[in-house]
């Protein structure tokens, strides 16, 4: 399956290192040839004897050894390999990969490599859950780093949750479909996100909360997936990913057109939070006051419905996926407004408030499509963009 690849395996500390060495065995045994690189820590967990006698290779520690750096060795080893995984991919290593240091061998390799990098993080789940940890995972998945992982469950800590590393098989799975080109590959999918700003004069107007990280994370999932990405985005405070075509818009009017001029396309998955009204009498010079103590009198008129539009369009992408952020009886609502716009899929969430969701770093949806309700476990939107662009590509396999 891996016949001749080359996969260079950054080892993690933690207790997770351990699934590191049946990673090993079944990377070998699908053909590959593995590469092993034991950081400090992860060397308290596993010794590189075991490791290099699985790989059957030589087990690389020290970004300062004499032989290794004669010819900089650290370049070398990271340009050569197909892959580079990180397993256990520890917040400590993520941390320092989202920030750019490169202050040991692994981190030197990550910031040097010019190939894919694959994590499979693990830590306990109050790691996994700290702000500081999602706002790396978030900027890690714009620079085109993909994840595996981490999955729910015990963990060594004696905590319940997600931290739990990725089974080994999974994460050889992710191997492949990483070296494959992806599912997606050939597929064009058209994303939207952001809010939109409908003008009352030249220096205000009506917009959301909409932050667009969870249109820029789908993005980025379904562009690791291997799909030409059409990113769609109003005036996001998340920037957009790498590796996309980025189109940006900020009326819904703009929206649409840019929408339309992107079509045709195979799915559509439509997460702009797109204003349902503009200022029909929008000023072309700043309002002021007048000392009256009256507001100007502003008329609104009903923005297009581009998800309605798209869904019924001659060019009708094959999947059209549409969100809906609801404050109240979420699934009613959102169950509704499938039928009522079109589409084929509804993403449906809770953004009361309350649940910190709008501009967050996290998520918790429930996916309406013709055969029911099917609630998700709150997760990072990174999680959610990738779970999402992983059904995407089994509807349209």
């Amino acid at each position: 399956m891996l016949a001749a690849k080359r996969i260079l395996l950054i080892i993690g500390g933690g207790i997770a290192a351990y699934k590191s060495l049946e990673l090993i065995r079944l990377l070998t045994k699908a053909g590959a040839t593995v590469v092993p690189v034991l950081t400090k820590a992860g060397g308290e967990f596993v010794t590189p004897l075991t490791v290099g006698a699985l790989a059957t290779s030589k087990v690389y520690r020290d970004l300062f050894d004499l032989g290794d750096e004669a010819e900089m060795g650290h370049i070398q080893l990271s340009r050569a390999a197909d892959l580079v995984v990180v397993a256990p991919a520890t917040a400590d290593l993520m941390a320092r990969m989202a920030g750019g240091q490169a202050d040991d061998l692994s981190s030197t390799l990550l910031l040097a490599t010019d190939k894919r990098v694959l994590l499979a993080p693990a830590m306990n789940v109050r790691m996994w859950h700290h702000p500081a940890t999602q706002r790396n995972l978030a900027t890690l998945a714009t620079d085109g780093i993909l994840t595996v992982g981490p999955n729910e469950g015990d963990m060594a800590c004696g905590e319940f949750g997600l931290g739990r590393m990725a089974e080994p098989a999974e994460i050889l799975s992710a191997i492949a479909a990483a070296l494959s080109g992806g599912p997606l590959r050939g597929k064009h999918v058209l994303v939207t996100s952001g809010p939109t700003h409908e003008p009352i004069d030249p220096v205000r107007y009506i917009a959301n909360r909409s932050s667009g990280a969870q249109g820029t994370a789908i993005a980025a999932a379904l562009r690791d997936l291997g799909a030409r990405v059409t990113f769609v985005t109003g005036p996001a405070t998340v920037p957009p990913p790498d590796g996309v075509t980025v189109v940006r818009v900020e009326t819904a009017r703009q929206m649409l057109d840019a929408v339309q001029s992107s079509l045709p396309a195979d799915a559509a998955v439509m997460a702009a939070a797109v204003a349902d009204w503009r200022v029909a009498n929008a000023s072309d010079h700043k309002l002021k006051k007048d000392g009256s103590g009256t507001a100007p009198g502003l008329s609104f008129a009903e923005n297009p419905d581009i998800l309605a539009m798209i869904s019924r369009a001659a060019t009708r992408p094959a999947l059209v996926v549409g969100f809906a952020a609801e404050t109240d009886d979420v699934v009613v609502h959102a169950t509704a407004k499938r039928l009522r716009k079109g589409c084929d899929w509804i993403v449906a969430n809770d953004v009361s408030p309350a649940t910190g969701i709008m501009g967050g770093a996290e998520n918790a949806v429930t996916l309406i499509t013709a055969a029911g309700a099917e609630s998700w476990p709150r997760m990072a939107k990174t999680q959610v963009a990738q779970r999402l662009a992983a059904r995407i590509a089994e509807a349209l396999a």
